[in-house]
């Protein structure tokens, strides 16, 4: 096969797992979407709660960009306010890392299962039949995955694709790469499982890896600030934290990337798994930070993103 017909294949793969991603979470979503807008709405006024429900929802949903599009949203119908918001968001950015630690733990093998699972789910009575759809996309977003690991294995010999990942390996230019990609895809799961299958196939460097995925958290916040573009001041400002929340956490851990990134080697060993701890310290870390100084952030936050605009205190 061509390196043109390699990177079509892999572009292919790409968007099957998208696909699969996007579905997941749609099926869910249409499944208990009720449901999860009024737990989220009733669940949230604790900080600790919220970020509980975060990120167990977006583990479930299998998408950050899900969960903070609905908390937005939420915010702009009043159902939720803006402070009980960000530890939705800031939980959100922990339950983000469940698809990189399937992916590193190797289970990219159970999709075919699950598709033929969901399949015959959906011949059943209509109460299983919609459960058989989150079934399938579910099992597609592994095989998906499956597929990307084995297309990049022809390209690991072309030479432009070698010179590509040489360039990821400088620590900003990683970052640069993992916010862009995340921000075209609209996926940071899209990033984090494509960098971790580098690293396990020995393609790229683990301490490569990294900064990558620490850059998808970035780029995951565009479809927040597209979403609320047209709601209200306060829902806007919720995507806006949500945006600085990941670009300010980013910054502060750049200067240390390098000797944090040697540390995940030393305490873990395996690549994949290497990335899948950095991925989970690096977002838990931020996440903490910013929910134990809450009382003095969104104080902050309020006056820089409500500054001469009718959003109110809610």
């Amino acid at each position: 096969m061509s390196s043109f017909h390699s990177l079509v294949a892999l572009v292919a793969a790409i968007v099957l797992f998208i696909y699969g991603l996007q579905g997941f979470s749609s099926e869910l979503q249409l499944v208990g979407g009720k449901s999860l807008r009024v737990w989220l709405a009733r669940i949230t006024q604790s900080r600790w709660k919220g970020f509980a429900v975060g990120a167990l929802a977006t583990a479930a949903v299998q998408s950050s960009s899900a969960i903070t599009a609905l908390t937005a949203a939420l915010v702009d119908a009043s159902a939720l306010s803006f402070r009980a918001s960000l530890g939705v968001l800031l939980g959100s950015n922990v339950g983000t890392t469940a698809t990189a630690w399937l992916v590193s733990l190797k289970l990219t093998g159970i999709g075919p299962a699950f598709i033929v699972l969901g399949a015959l789910f959906t011949a059943l009575p209509k109460r299983f039949s919609m459960a058989g759809k989150s079934v399938f996309y579910f099992g597609l977003i592994f095989f998906a995955l499956d597929l990307i690991s084995s297309e990049l294995k022809p390209l690991q010999q072309e030479p432009l694709f070698i010179e590509w990942l040489a360039l990821a390996q400088t620590p900003w230019l990683g970052l640069v790469t993992g916010v862009v990609f995340t921000a075209l895809v609209q996926s940071s799961s899209v990033t984090s499982g494509v960098a971790i299958l580098l690293a396990q196939q020995g393609v790229l460097p683990a301490e490569a890896a990294i900064p990558i995925v620490v850059g998808a958290n970035v780029g995951s916040t565009s479809t927040a600030l597209l979403a609320s573009v047209g709601m209200s001041a306060t829902a806007r400002a919720t995507a806006i934290a949500n945006g600085l929340f990941n670009a300010v956490g980013a910054l502060a851990f750049f200067p240390f990337l390098t000797p944090f990134s040697q540390l995940m080697v030393t305490l873990a060993g395996d690549p994949g798994l290497v990335v899948a701890l950095a991925h989970l310290v690096f977002n838990l870390t931020v996440s903490l930070a910013f929910l134990l100084s809450l009382d003095w952030v969104e104080p902050q936050l309020r006056r820089l993103l409500f500054k001469g605009s009718a959003g109110h205190a809610v």
